[in-house]
């Protein structure tokens, strides 16, 4: 079984790329999703409040606004979060993988290239997007303002920094191409 990683930038629409194969029922495993999950386990939310202050709980619930705004301006305490949440997603996909049996799977993870992680997978694709068309995406969906949204593409590399490392890259814009691109690449991950 192959393992695709499927990346890019926040606002380039990789979760809906996710979908469209996972409409190709092809097996999707979302790593933020599982991500935002471990922040209700109780290992977890100890190790934050021992880095990050107990400040971060109210009614032992995380204020995932105000870890954000810390990480987000501050690549050490960035780096000690990557810390404590990736070995555990990477757990999560290990044993999801077990229970699948198709001939490729999907990870989606927003920086695969950034972690030197594109080696753990057998093929990568790149969704990308202009960056106007990013910044409105991810106001429009967080509720954020532009210069929320420019602070966390900050911490991500650029397009044209990544599409090189990239086996496939889908410019998503127009959603029928988009639709049109993944029927490709599926095709060609199928034929592999």
């Amino acid at each position: 079984m192959k393992i695709v990683g499927l990346t890019g930038g926040i606002g380039s629409g990789k979760t809906t790329v996710a979908h469209l194969f996972s409409e190709l029922e092809v097996p999707v495993f979302i790593a933020d999703k599982v991500a935002k999950s471990l922040y209700n386990q109780k290992e977890v939310i100890n190790l934050i409040k021992q880095t990050f202050g107990e400040h971060l709980f109210k009614e032992n619930k995380l204020d995932r606004q105000a870890l954000a705004s810390i990480v987000f301006n501050d690549s050490v305490k960035l780096k000690q979060l990557n810390e404590i949440i990736h070995p555990r997603v990477h757990h999560e996909f290990e044993s999801w993988l077990k229970l699948q049996s198709s001939s490729y799977v999907i990870y989606e993870a927003a920086i695969i290239f950034e972690h030197n992680r594109q080696d753990f997978f057998d093929k990568t694709i790149l969704v990308t997007a202009p960056k106007q068309i990013k910044i409105n995406r991810v106001m429009a969906r967080d509720g954020v303002t532009e210069s929320q949204v420019l602070q966390r593409m900050s911490k991500q590399w650029p397009d044209d920094k990544k599409s090189h490392l990239a086996d496939f890259i889908i410019t998503n814009i127009d959603l029928e191409k988009t639709i049109s691109r993944v029927q490709e690449i599926d095709k060609i991950l199928k034929d592999l």
